[in-house]
């Protein structure tokens, strides 16, 4: 017998924007439990993106997580003995955490001097369609 489906938890919001998505950004950049270090990293990227573009930092932000969150992904699905990889639509909440994922990924493998430097560079061409 299975038992009830788990509960979501109800995400928190960042203090700045009041932003859930930016909230699960910083606590993707986090490392080894130093949130206050990750929140510095996110927020001075936005300031440089305030900076570089002409709009509001956090719409910005938020066409780039559209532009870089996946639609469709390719599952496997057994048949009899066979794998077949069947493309699927992707789920919202799975959605969001492959665009942070990659955004962390790529933005620590680009050339740069710090971490907001480089995390505000990819989320600026990521919104371009560049990135």
């Amino acid at each position: 017998m299975r038992r009830k489906a788990a509960s979501k938890r109800v995400t928190l919001t960042d203090q700045r924007f009041n932003d859930e998505i930016i909230y699960r950004l910083i606590n993707a950049v986090m490392i080894d439990g130093k949130k206050s270090v990750a929140t510095r990293v996110v927020y001075d990227a936005m300031d440089i993106i305030g900076e570089k573009s002409e709009e509001a930092p956090i719409d910005v932000f938020h066409k780039a997580m559209s532009n870089i969150s996946p639609v469709v992904e390719v599952r496997g699905k057994r048949v009899g003995g066979a794998t077949y990889q069947i493309p699927m639509e992707v789920r919202a909440e799975r959605r969001v955490a492959l665009a942070l994922r990659w955004l962390k990924k790529y933005s620590e493998s680009r050339s740069g001097k710090s971490m907001a430097i480089r995390l505000a560079s990819e989320i600026l061409d990521a919104s371009n369609n560049q990135g």
